[in-house]
């Protein structure tokens, strides 16, 4: 049984269906007292939250899905309407996420099993996309550059879009951050923070909010 997969199965008997709350708090303790996965984590999770009330999404992007729990944090802070598209490449991380979001009780978002790469080009194509509002990028450290860059040209990134990019600084993410200093596309700052589920290791988050071409 992969680690996903046990903690799930600690979730499934600890916490309380369609409770996101209890869901994510039960996620947390495994994680943190048994199993480290690597989720975005309470500490970073709640950088996120006030973001995403800050800036009440309606179209958003994720990258990086893995067992489901930054997409259930997600989709609790969306307001009414708004649409969640999860990206996962890997099969067995997106069956559990799959069952953690429906656990969770949110069965009208989007997961999608393909690399990120094949998909960005695709959303407006397959899904009828005309502008992301907020992205959160937590998946392959090496496609966050390549993926922003698809992003830019896709064309769905609008005035005041808002991309958040997990671990930039652990395990880093620096041809990324080298790109957004050069671009001038971007109002940015970093998030100083530790590494989810643990006390030692320095890490952060990219905040970026697209300006356009000047």
């Amino acid at each position: 049984m992969v680690s996903g997969e046990r903690a799930f199965q600690y979730v499934l008997t600890h916490a309380i269906p369609g409770d996101p709350e209890s869901i994510l708090e039960t996620f947390d303790l495994w994680c943190s007292k048994v199993e480290f996965i690597s989720n975005i984590g309470p500490k970073k999770g709640k950088i996120m939250d006030r973001m995403l009330s800050e800036h009440c999404p309606l179209t958003v992007l994720e990258l990086g899905s893995h067992c489901g729990y930054s997409t259930v944090r997600i989709a609790r802070a969306l307001p009414l309407g708004a649409r969640l598209y999860s990206v996962e490449m890997d099969a067995i991380n997106a069956a559990i996420a799959e069952k953690i979001i429906r656990l969770a009780g949110f069965d009208d978002d989007t997961l999608i099993v393909s690399p990120s790469d094949e998909v960005i080009p695709r959303l407006r194509a397959d899904y009828g996309l005309e502008r992301l509002d907020f992205v959160f990028m937590d998946h392959w450290k090496k496609c966050y550059r390549p993926d922003l860059q698809a992003l830019e040209g896709s064309g769905l990134l609008g005035k005041g879009s808002v991309v958040l990019a997990d671990n930039v600084l652990f395990p880093g993410a620096p041809n990324f951050l080298r790109h957004v200093r050069k671009s001038g596309l971007y109002e940015w700052k970093i998030h100083r923070a530790t590494l989810e589920y643990s006390k030692g290791i320095r890490d952060g988050m990219a905040e970026l909010v697209y300006q356009g071409i000047k």
